[in-house]
């Protein structure tokens, strides 16, 4: 039997995200009344995707920069840069993949959801990064993210 130890990683980056990760779930969970992380991830992965289809190209990667990296990491997931941001021009359309992606998870209507998770990226995210995403937006699809100034 070998006397070596098995040398401990520590990769900082790693336990930070993590715990930011955590930490914007939780708070994510506690806005909805929810208990179930998956739920709560299954939101702010629907809804950070939703918005991103929807910004142009610059935007969506100036949002991801200040994103905790394993956020960033399901935001950018299975995005192709190079497609033409979506059209969507009413806050319906805008929730359609929410509600085929959430419908079941929680009592509240897919709307009070991605409030919520607009609510996280306001405490989160730089006042003007979340002014320019929403001067971008259609204004049926703003009224969902709150202004700097709420």
């Amino acid at each position: 039997m070998s006397s070596k130890k098995t040398p401990k990683h520590d990769v900082k980056s790693f336990d930070k995200t993590l715990q930011k990760t955590y930490q914007w779930l939780d708070e994510l969970a506690a806005d909805l009344d929810w208990q179930d992380h998956r739920h709560t991830y299954a939101a702010l992965r629907v809804t950070l995707r939703t918005l991103r289809d929807r910004l142009p190209l610059a935007e969506a990667v100036d949002l991801g920069a200040q994103l905790p990296m394993l956020v960033r990491g399901f935001y950018y997931d299975g995005w192709t840069p190079t497609q033409t941001a979506e059209r969507a021009r009413q806050a319906a359309e805008f929730l359609q993949p929410l509600e085929a992606e959430l419908s079941g998870l929680g009592k509240q209507p897919v709307e009070e959801i991605a409030r919520a998770v607009f609510r996280l990226l306001a405490r989160h995210i730089s006042a003007g990064e979340m002014e320019d995403v929403r001067s971008v937006l259609p204004p049926q699809i703003r009224q969902l993210i709150p202004s700097v100034a709420a």
